[in-house]
């Protein structure tokens, strides 16, 4: 894989508002393209334009200079979030640290962040974090199986599911709010009580306050060619089962849906988790200052 710098225009991008899911209310790419290569990735699809999404990794070079100064003019403080369309703590952010210079700055400007990632690389950055939390600051793992033999198969770029979850305990016990993004739930690979109920219950004791489910996957253009294709070579058979059962649907739902997501709410009411993330609010920055 391949990496080009561009020259970005803009940095943060608005969120459709009200977020139901992850309290957004700006979305921040400092990346296009991914090196986690996750064969089920949404981020294939047409509609985003990224033309050559497993074979180049295009950094914006700007971006730092861009978050300055677009933070500088907005006037609602409200939750950055990075890792929608690739990951922010890819292997390149190691030796790049555009998102840890990110942070630095969001720091700086007193704005909150919700970091979406599969790397326990994050942790190198828990002092920053721990900055941006004295206004507020998230950081969820995707986790979709909670095997890491499994995981190689479907995430072959990314640290395993073992060290995500030990990233969130270190994360939660250094007061950092944390969880999982338990998305997409693969049909036929991933929707089995057994694999649910594990995650939530290692994340609830690695300190989760939340898991965010979704029960399904989506399939469209170059996303579901590019799916099938590794499940030919990976999982022999299992597409011919997704033929059969979604033809040409945009979402697969999971196998059981609503029986997963009947055991995931018994779960959750169970460990006291919450299944989004609430967006900021203002009062939550003046309660802090008041103890």
């Amino acid at each position: 894989m391949t990496t080009r710098e561009i020259e970005a225009k803009s940095l943060l991008s608005p969120v459709k508002q009200p977020d139901p899911w992850f309290g957004l209310r700006y979305s921040m790419n400092l990346y296009r393209g991914c090196q986690h290569r996750c064969i089920y990735c949404d981020s294939r699809s047409q509609c985003y334009g990224i033309e050559d999404f497993d074979g180049e990794v295009l950094v914006k070079a700007n971006a730092i200079e861009l978050l300055r100064h677009e933070l500088a003019r907005k006037r609602i403080k409200g939750t950055i979030g990075t890792g929608s369309m690739n990951d922010p703590y890819m292997p390149l952010e190691r030796t790049v640290r555009l998102t840890g210079r990110a942070l630095e700055v969001i720091a700086e400007f007193g704005f909150p962040v919700h970091v979406l990632t599969k790397s326990d690389l994050v942790l190198r950055d828990v002092d920053t974090l721990l900055a941006i939390n004295r206004t507020r600051a998230v950081v969820s793992f995707t986790i979709t199986t909670a095997d890491d033999d499994l995981a190689r198969q479907l995430e072959p770029g990314a640290p395993p599911p073992s060290a995500r979850f030990q990233a969130m305990a270190t994360l939660a016990e250094r007061g950092i709010h944390t969880g999982v993004l338990l998305m997409p739930v693969l049909p036929f690979l991933e929707d089995s009580p057994e694999n649910i109920t594990e995650i939530v219950t290692r994340a609830h004791a690695c300190g989760a306050s939340h898991v965010v489910p979704a029960f399904g996957m989506t399939l469209r253009d170059r996303q579901r060619a590019y799916y099938y294709a590794q499940l030919d070579r990976r999982f022999p058979g299992t597409r011919e089962k997704y033929e059969r059962t979604f033809g040409e649907r945009y979402f697969a739902p999971a196998t059981g849906a609503s029986r997963l997501e009947a055991l995931f709410g018994d779960l959750a009411a169970r460990y006291g988790l919450q299944r989004s993330v609430a967006p900021y609010r203002a009062a939550e920055a003046k309660q802090l200052t008041l103890f």
